[in-house]
Parts: structure tokens; C-alpha cells; sequence
């Protein structure tokens, strides 16, 4: 686990050399804040991007988009949920790196040049960032809001009792999922936490400590309105990848 230590030297180093291309996939089923997503999306400082709307059988608010369509990569598909659509716009993408921006959540304007900086400089394959909380106006409400990770063993032992990866804060290497596989579409609402697993018992995991994207808490939040299901899942992955993470624990302490 990297810890990036804020001073910022390496970005302005590393950025003025980045060519890489940048596909941002923005899973949208009835979420009033889209429009939202794809302007912090289209105002990143990196300019080598595709934006990827993947509509996941959306009957409302589908008007917002209306203003994006010459500037975004728009595909309609039947619901299924949002690891169908992450996995739809995967396939859709051309880029060299995935990144994931829910419909309800901001990017952090030099997200994409501060992040895809830091992973060139350790050659990281994925990354992750902090975050911090906004209201339905944009208002900040809470900082930097993810959990600190001092060295592999913590972050491991994290993993066993839950999700600490905020999937609009990550970039992924797109050829990573070659390797891993994409998102599994029976966890409705653990698909993340799952692939993240898988990621982390084949590569290390790379946390830039500074928050660069903004996580939208309102009323009609998935993790409010599915609360008793998502647990049951968590209780899944738990189990699927417990005994393999104490073998990683295990090696790690060695």
C-alpha cells in the first residue's frame, strides 16, 4: 500500500509527459444528478478522455443528457443493473484506463491528471484515491472521508470487514481486467467490493491520500435503500475471499 505524501512535486513532473487515453464510464439508471456527473467529467485539466454514459433502461431525468450527446459516447441498454452496465462500458472503452464516475458523484477537476500521474510514477496497474462528502447542492459536508492504510496488513485486514474502496475514486490499467475479469453481474450491489478482492489477490492496490472525487449523500442513495441486501452480499465476499486474505496476512507478516 502507497501512501502519495502530499507535497504534489510528482505531478507537475510527470503530467506535462502523460499521452495516455482516459475512458471515464458513467453507469446512469434514473439519477437526477447525471448532467452533474458528466460536466465535472468534461471540466478535467487531462483532455485525452472519452466519457461513456452507459443508460441502464433509465425512464427518467434521460433529458439531461440531451445537451452531453456530441461530447459523450452514449449507449441505451435494458436494465440490469449497474455491474452490467460498468461491464457494458468496459467493453465500449478505448482507452488505457478505466475510470468509474457514478451518475450521482463529482469528479474533482484534475482527478484524471492528478491520479493517472501518481500511477505512472509507481507503476501501478490500480489506484485509488480519498474522497470528500457533498450534499444534493454540492455542499461540502464531510472531508476526506476515506480510511488511512498505513502498510498492506491493515489494508488487508479492512477487506476482510468490508469495502474501503469508493468505486468512483479508482483508475484501472484496462488491461487489468484481461487478467481479473469484469465486474460479477449476480451482486447487484456488491460488485465492486468483489472485484476489488480479486484485484487485490493478484496486485497491489495504490492509495493516493488526497480526495479527488466528491461522493453525493441524499435520500435516494442506493446504500440507503438497499442497506439489508447489501449486507447479505457483503456476508457473501466475506466468505468467498476471508481464507485468502489470511493468507495474504500471513504472508505479509513474514
Amino acid at each position: 500500500m502507497i501512501k502519495e505524501n502530499g507535497n504534489g512535486k510528482f505531478i507537475s513532473a510527470h503530467s506535462k509527459l502523460l499521452t495516455d487515453k482516459i475512458s471515464i464510464v458513467i453507469p446512469f439508471y434514473n439519477c437526477r444528478y447525471v448532467d452533474r456527473a458528466i460536466t465535472s467529467a468534461l471540466s478535467q485539466t487531462y483532455k485525452n478522455i472519452e466519457i461513456i454514459v452507459v443508460d441502464d433502461g433509465s425512464t427518467k431525468y434521460v433529458e439531461k443528457l440531451g445537451p452531453f450527446m456530441k461530447k459523450i459516447k452514449y449507449v441505451k441498454k435494458e436494465n440490469g443493473g449497474t455491474a452490467t452496465a460498468l461491464n457494458v462500458g468496459i467493453k465500449q472503452a478505448s482507452g488505457d484506463y478505466f475510470v468509474w464516475l457514478s451518475s450521482d458523484d463529482l469528479l474533482h477537476h484534475a482527478k484524471v491528471e492528478k491520479q493517472l500521474a501518481f500511477m505512472k510514477q509507481q507503476k501501478a496497474l490500480f489506484s485509488f484515491t480519498n474522497f470528500n462528502w457533498i450534499d444534493k447542492n454540492n455542499t461540502l459536508i464531510r472531508l476526506a472521508v476515506n480510511p488511512k492504510f498505513p502498510n498492506k496488513i491493515s489494508f488487508y485486514q479492512y477487506m476482510k470487514k468490508g469495502c474501503p474502496i469508493n468505486g468512483s475514486t479508482v483508475m484501472i490499467k484496462l488491461d487489468l481486467f484481461s487478467d481479473v475479469g469484469l465486474f460479477d453481474e449476480t451482486m447487484l450491489y456488491t460488485h465492486d467490493y468483489d472485484l476489488w478482492n480479486r484485484i487485490v489477490l493478484k496486485h497491489d492496490m495504490h492509495f493516493l491520500d488526497r480526495p479527488l472525487t466528491f461522493y453525493r449523500v441524499h435520500d435516494n442513495m442506493g446504500s440507503k435503500r438497499f442497506t439489508a441486501a447489501i449486507m447479505k452480499e457483503v456476508d457473501v465476499i466475506k466468505k468467498r475471499y476471508s481464507q485468502k486474505l489470511d493468507q495474504l496476512i500471513a504472508k505479509a507478516k513474514s
